[in-house]
């Protein structure tokens, strides 16, 4: 008998989801440092774009409450559609369910906020009512305590979302790193949001195979001269 949910996500079987990453809902998180948070979401989306995962970005109430998803979310996709709710579970929303469809994958990776609402409802209703399979990105979502972000995973997980992390699905993604189609890309965005990951890369990169140093300004590097010691 076979198990969908044992299958690896690769760029082929699945799609991607943001939900409300946005300042205001952003403000409210108190499971995880927010500028980590971002940092990861911005990761993922960049990610997702170097494995051209079909991607989704919904809000709520933008205009009354909510505020303008963050921009660099929105430039990593240039002239992608937002798709707008009033209700606070995506599946609510007729345009979110015809996107995702029209996506034809029924892997959905999810990155949102509030993970006890807006992640929980979706997930619930997306597997009961669409037949999908959720995989949520519990560091690229946030709740509005820690117990509020670690019950409802919990809550989802007992009713078959699989959690995840956003480096570990960009590295399933990748899989193999004789893939060199997508290797420099990764190795990018390893540099720039992985913490010390990234720096070990950048180490290697420089001291061991002697490449330049990756910023873009020119520096001199001015030799020791000793001052007179008494």
């Amino acid at each position: 008998m076979s198990n969908s949910k044992l299958e690896v996500l690769t760029p082929d079987n699945c799609q991607i989801i943001f939900i409300d990453q946005q300042p205001q809902m952003a403000f409210g998180v108190q499971s995880i440092d927010r500028q980590v948070l971002k940092n990861n979401v911005v990761a993922l989306a960049k990610s997702a774009k170097v494995f051209n995962i079909p991607t989704t970005i919904t809000t709520v109430e933008t205009e009354s409450f909510s505020g303008n998803t963050f921009p660099e979310l929105l430039d990593v996709f240039p002239g992608k559609d937002i798709l707008e709710r009033s209700s606070m579970n995506s599946w609510d929303d007729q345009k979110v369910r015809d996107a995702l469809k029209a996506n034809g994958k029924k892997k959905v990776v999810v990155s949102g906020l509030w993970t006890e609402v807006c992640n929980n409802t979706f997930a619930l209703c997306a597997m009961l009512e669409g037949d999908y399979e959720i995989y949520m990105v519990a560091d690229a979502s946030g709740g509005t305590s820690k117990e509020a972000h670690d019950f409802a995973m919990q809550r989802m997980i007992q009713a078959g979302v699989i959690p995840v992390t956003w480096q570990q699905v960009m590295l399933e993604w990748q899989r193999d790193w004789a893939r060199k189609e997508t290797y420099n890309a990764v190795m990018d965005i390893v540099r720039e949001h992985s913490g010390a990951y990234g720096m070990g890369v950048d180490y290697a990169y420089t001291m061991v195979h002697k490449a330049p140093s990756r910023q873009k300004s020119e520096h001199e590097t001015l030799a020791p001269v000793p001052a007179p010691v008494r």
